[in-house]
């Protein structure tokens, strides 16, 4: 039987889940990588920033120019990644290859993929979890719906770190539940783009984060 995920007029708050597969087509929600002006500065803001500030993505935090950049840190995603070259190449904004619609359309999608793996390698890291922090603290991912967890800010993880299996849960530490985004727009995020180790370093990083645990 299919699963279909809620829509936004249905889904009003986040729902307990167990554990479910993605539909096939994770990503018809991504904002396309664009240039974008920041009337602030002026100038282009970068395809990074625009990538994560365009609907759908406020779960992604931007990951530092410097990261993306050090191959080290992209070791191995050669192979998990289509046009890998060119997804780089778009994501640190150099591409420059003059192609059709279609392929520019496939090269985005790459980007786009290649940028959530990248992600949750970020994440992991003290800049990265700096980040995620502060998107927790001011409850960007969400609150739990339970009423004993006193609106306890959720965090995304994933169920698996290979892509294409499951999508984004969102975790309570109070009751330590699981909860599908109450959007569609997030439910349907790849949940490797956070990965399964995110949730347990931000708290080994910062143990006073860690509340007291709910009691039914």
């Amino acid at each position: 039987m299919a699963f279909a995920w809620p829509s936004d007029s249905e889904a009003t708050q986040e729902e307990c889940i167990t554990p479910r597969m993605m539909p096939k087509s994770p990503f018809p929600y991504y904002g396309r990588f664009k240039y974008v002006s920041d009337p602030g500065e002026g100038e282009d803001a970068g395809i990074s920033r625009a990538f994560i500030s365009s609907r759908g993505n406020e779960y992604f935090c931007e990951i530092d120019e410097d990261y993306l950049t050090d191959r080290f840190n992209l070791t191995g995603l050669n192979t998990d990644v289509q046009y890998y070259q060119y997804a780089l190449d778009l994501v640190t904004d150099v591409f420059d290859l003059d192609c059709d619609d279609d392929m520019r359309e496939a090269i985005e999608k790459s980007a786009r993929h290649l940028y959530g793996l990248v992600h949750a390698r970020y994440i992991t890291t003290t800049r990265g979890l700096a980040k995620m922090l502060d998107k927790y603290k001011k409850s960007d991912f969400g609150k739990c719906p339970r009423v004993l967890c006193s609106a306890s800010p959720l965090l995304p993880t994933g169920m698996s770190d290979n892509p294409h299996l499951q999508s984004v849960k969102l975790y309570c530490s109070k009751c330590e539940d699981l909860y599908n985004p109450k959007s569609s727009r997030h439910a349907n995020i790849d949940g490797a783009y956070f990965g399964t180790s995110f949730v347990n370093i931000l708290f080994q990083v910062y143990p006073a984060l860690v509340p007291e645990k709910s009691r039914e």
